[in-house]
């Protein structure tokens, strides 16, 4: 049996910027390496944007940007966080791939510790843009819980449905 490929990533590398954007907050944290999903003490779903690669050398779609690209932040003890960010399938061969995020990401996790570290901050402005719907059944956030895309709709579903 092949190993299955994991649908998501974490980006240890990308702290630092997040870091540079607390520091006039006076707020340290480190990035938590171990991809566990017990022992946070709080936890945050929230989206960020990037685009994406077809990596299948068979398949014509060679990329797309997203919006709607799932994250799920999590605080531990000691200052410490991470952030699993989702991949998303190709529409023409349902293939795998893993995002290339740009700088909303380190814009929402900084967002998120300020707010659990109860510094006032203004909500992030938010653009629904007039790009595609989202594609719930190509998105591994939706199909693991943690897309705000999917859960506003099951929850609009449950209110009028």
């Amino acid at each position: 049996m092949a190993p299955r490929t994991r649908s998501w990533s974490m980006f240890p590398e990308r702290h630092s910027d997040v870091a540079d954007l607390l520091e006039d907050d006076d707020l340290y944290f480190t990035f938590h390496p171990a991809d566990q999903e017990t022992g946070h003490i709080k936890e945050h779903d929230t989206n960020v944007m990037g685009h994406f690669k077809c990596r299948n050398p068979a398949c014509h779609q060679t990329g797309w940007s997203s919006k709607k690209i799932a994250v799920w932040i999590r605080l531990y003890p000691e200052s410490r966080y991470n952030a699993r960010v989702f991949h998303q399938r190709c529409r023409s061969c349902n293939q795998l791939s893993k995002p290339t995020l740009d700088d909303s990401y380190e814009e929402r996790i900084a967002y998120r510790l300020r707010k659990w570290s109860d510094v006032a901050v203004e909500e992030p402005p938010f653009d629904p843009g007039n790009g595609k719907p989202h594609e719930k059944e190509l998105c591994e956030g939706c199909k693991n819980g943690h897309c705000t895309a999917a859960n506003l709709e099951d929850r609009m579903n449950r209110l009028f449905l």
